[in-house]
């Protein structure tokens, strides 16, 4: 009996939390994140130790650009859920853009955390595809000095064509763009829109071609081509 009067007591914070929790996705999901903060901050207000809220958190946080906020929520998230590979990954992101914000002395001290937690999620989950984008984008700009090389990029691009034959060709194909072989990450782009037939994959390539290789009327037929798929 006594634990049927808890359960009813309970009753109105839970169907409270709910109503909370799904107005704030509604308005997260319409990228108004600032009106959506209060909901989430309401609910861990009530239950610091709700996963999801503090995840949204996080997330408006890196939307805002408000690094250290979000790099805050991230890290609390993977202590408690250290087999979790989406929170290393976001962890790893915010510090990442962090990383771009500051001096040049500041970032050398963040990039073992960066990289750690890329390859924790990574590791945590094999076919996580954002991470190993990530490692991919990582260790393209990583200087070789402090341990970056196409080599490395590739061996997540490998990874990602495994998982997923579109993102390892987008990969490939951003590589041969960072090195500029442009007529070789031409080819990848093309694989990737011929599985794909995706908005992402003509994008890339209409992008090569317009900003990369100056061809801004074959830019325009690739973009008009998408559209008529479309209808």
């Amino acid at each position: 009996m006594r634990r049927f009067v808890y359960i009813i007591l309970l009753l109105p914070f839970v169907v409270w939390s709910q109503g909370n929790f799904e107005k704030g996705i509604l308005l997260f999901d319409q990228a108004r994140y600032e009106e959506a903060r209060p909901y989430f901050s309401a609910i861990v207000k009530e239950d610091p130790d709700n996963a999801k809220a503090n995840e949204y958190l996080g997330d408006i946080a890196a939307h805002k650009q408000q690094w250290d906020e979000a790099i805050s929520y991230y890290q609390q998230l993977k202590v408690w859920y250290p087999k979790n590979a989406e929170y290393y990954y976001k962890y790893g992101g915010a510090m990442a853009m962090k990383a771009k914000s500051v001096s040049k002395f500041k970032a050398l001290g963040m990039i073992d955390d960066i990289e750690e937690a890329f390859l924790t999620a990574a590791k945590l989950n094999p076919k996580h595809i954002e991470s190993r984008w990530a490692l991919v984008i990582f260790y393209l700009e990583l200087p070789g000095i402090l341990g970056g090389s196409e080599k490395k990029a590739q061996r997540y691009s490998d990874e990602l064509m495994a998982i997923s034959p579109v993102d390892g060709y987008l990969s490939k194909g951003h590589i041969a763009e960072y090195f500029k072989r442009y007529s070789e990450a031409e080819k990848y782009f093309i694989k990737a829109v011929a599985i794909g037939q995706s908005k992402v994959t003509y994008q890339r390539l209409a992008d090569l071609y317009k900003n990369k290789m100056k061809m801004p009327e074959k830019a325009k037929q690739t973009l008009d081509l998408y559209q008529k798929k479309k209808t």
